[in-house]
Protein backbone atom coordinates (compact mmCIF):
# COMPACT_ATOMS: atom_id res chain seq x y z
CA UNK A 1 0.00 0.00 0.00
CA UNK A 2 1.34 3.24 -1.25
CA UNK A 3 1.91 5.74 2.11
CA UNK A 4 0.77 8.89 0.69
CA UNK A 5 -0.32 11.03 3.79
CA UNK A 6 1.07 12.52 6.19
CA UNK A 7 -0.10 12.46 10.13
CA UNK A 8 0.99 15.00 12.55
CA UNK A 9 0.38 15.21 16.04
CA UNK A 10 1.74 16.92 19.15
CA UNK A 11 2.67 15.03 22.59
CA UNK A 12 4.91 15.43 25.31
CA UNK A 13 8.77 15.42 24.32
CA UNK A 14 8.73 12.97 27.03
CA UNK A 15 6.44 10.30 25.65
CA UNK A 16 8.15 10.81 22.00
CA UNK A 17 12.12 10.77 23.36
CA UNK A 18 10.82 7.51 25.18
CA UNK A 19 8.84 6.08 21.92
CA UNK A 20 11.79 6.66 19.45
CA UNK A 21 14.08 4.85 22.06
CA UNK A 22 11.80 2.16 22.16
CA UNK A 23 11.31 1.27 18.56
CA UNK A 24 15.00 1.85 18.32
CA UNK A 25 15.55 -0.88 20.96
CA UNK A 26 13.26 -3.11 18.78
CA UNK A 27 15.05 -2.05 15.72
CA UNK A 28 11.70 -0.69 14.06
CA UNK A 29 11.25 2.56 12.04
CA UNK A 30 8.71 4.68 14.71
CA UNK A 31 6.44 5.09 11.94
CA UNK A 32 6.37 1.32 11.24
CA UNK A 33 5.11 0.61 15.10
CA UNK A 34 2.80 3.59 14.58
CA UNK A 35 1.16 2.50 11.89
CA UNK A 36 0.64 -1.51 13.20
CA UNK A 37 -0.53 0.04 16.16
CA UNK A 38 -3.18 2.05 14.13
CA UNK A 39 -3.90 -1.25 12.67
CA UNK A 40 -4.40 -3.04 15.85
CA UNK A 41 -6.80 -0.10 17.44
CA UNK A 42 -9.02 -0.20 14.32
CA UNK A 43 -9.15 -3.89 14.81
CA UNK A 44 -9.98 -3.56 18.49
CA UNK A 45 -12.97 -0.72 17.90
CA UNK A 46 -14.33 -2.91 14.84
CA UNK A 47 -14.26 -6.07 17.71
CA UNK A 48 -15.80 -4.40 20.11
CA UNK A 49 -18.76 -2.66 17.77
CA UNK A 50 -19.46 -6.37 16.53
CA UNK A 51 -19.52 -7.65 20.06
CA UNK A 52 -22.09 -4.53 20.84
CA UNK A 53 -24.04 -5.85 18.16
CA UNK A 54 -24.05 -9.49 19.19
CA UNK A 55 -24.91 -8.64 22.57
CA UNK A 56 -27.81 -6.12 21.94
CA UNK A 57 -29.51 -9.00 18.87
CA UNK A 58 -29.15 -11.46 22.42
CA UNK A 59 -31.30 -9.12 24.61
CA UNK A 60 -33.32 -8.51 22.33
CA UNK A 61 -33.37 -12.59 21.95
CA UNK A 62 -34.30 -13.14 25.77
CA UNK A 63 -36.18 -10.26 26.19
CA UNK A 64 -38.69 -11.48 23.19
CA UNK A 65 -38.52 -15.17 25.25
CA UNK A 66 -39.86 -13.37 28.43
CA UNK A 67 -42.35 -11.32 26.71
CA UNK A 68 -43.60 -14.18 24.57
CA UNK A 69 -43.79 -16.14 28.21
CA UNK A 70 -40.97 -18.61 27.47
CA UNK A 71 -38.70 -17.12 30.23
CA UNK A 72 -38.07 -17.81 33.96
CA UNK A 73 -37.35 -16.46 36.67
CA UNK A 74 -33.75 -16.06 38.46
CA UNK A 75 -35.65 -18.82 41.23
CA UNK A 76 -36.64 -21.26 39.23
CA UNK A 77 -33.59 -21.17 37.05
CA UNK A 78 -31.59 -21.06 40.24
CA UNK A 79 -34.18 -24.16 42.06
CA UNK A 80 -33.71 -26.08 38.37
CA UNK A 81 -29.84 -26.36 38.56
CA UNK A 82 -29.84 -26.57 42.20
CA UNK A 83 -32.05 -29.61 42.13
CA UNK A 84 -29.70 -31.16 38.91
CA UNK A 85 -26.23 -30.36 41.07
CA UNK A 86 -28.03 -32.31 43.82
CA UNK A 87 -28.36 -35.12 41.14
CA UNK A 88 -24.91 -35.00 39.91
CA UNK A 89 -23.66 -34.70 43.62
CA UNK A 90 -25.48 -37.66 43.89
CA UNK A 91 -24.10 -39.89 41.05
CA UNK A 92 -20.83 -39.55 42.44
Amino acid sequence: MPKEAVFTMKLEPELREEFMAAADAAHRPASQVLRELMREFIQRQREAREYDVYLREKVEVARKSMRDGRGQSNDQVEAKFAARRARTAGKA
